[in-house]
């Protein structure tokens, strides 16, 4: 039985150079994320992809039934492996991730993915919030540049900020060699 689900997501192409929002550090974070999944599946953990795709064509990244709306090569999932679309920053606004997550008994989450600002910091408070235990792989979560009032926030420090405040009070957050080796 497995001891917990790991939730990738977001590990979609527009997220990758030469897609419409290419975020910092993503190519290191997918590579995590296959040293993650890797694990998970020898080690038969629950394994659950988040697909997000913008309601409308006009969207700036993740257009419906786009290339880049698809998961990325490093993070593809497996026959079997849910795969679940959403429409929303949370990744359990109006899906079935929760469902799947109590069909399988799960109390624990291991989250990697993107964006670290956006997705993975929702989908952490949020799991919080309905009482599973939650961990997040650092290192295998990749953020971009942000702006806000005039300030400049290289996308370093944005994700650094947003895991030291889901550190705080909702996660452990762990690097995938000090998971993959606990």
């Amino acid at each position: 039985m497995p001891r917990y689900a790991l939730i990738v997501i977001d590990v979609q192409n527009d997220y990758f150079p030469g897609g419409r929002w290419a975020l910092s550090g993503i190519d290191a974070a997918a590579d995590n994320a296959a040293r993650l999944l890797a694990a998970a599946r020898e080690d038969g953990q629950l394994v659950v992809h988040i697909r997000h795709e913008f309601p409308t064509a006009d969207a700036p990244f993740f257009a419906p039934g786009s290339e880049g709306a698809q998961i990325h090569p490093k993070a593809q999932n497996l026959p079997g492996e849910p795969v679940v679309l959403k429409h929303h920053i949370n990744s359990y606004r109006e899906t079935a991730l929760n469902d799947i997550l109590k069909q399988h008994d799960m109390k624990d989450v291991v989250i990697c993915g993107a964006m670290s600002h956006m997705c993975v910091d929702a989908a952490t408070r949020a799991s919080n919030d309905l009482g599973y235990g939650c961990t997040v792989i650092h290192d295998a979560c990749a953020s971009r540049d942000l702006e806000f009032d005039g300030v400049k926030v290289p996308a370093e420090y944005a994700h650094a900020a947003f895991m030291a405040a889901l550190q705080f009070g909702y996660a452990k957050t762990l690097s995938t060699d000090e998971f993959l080796a606990g």
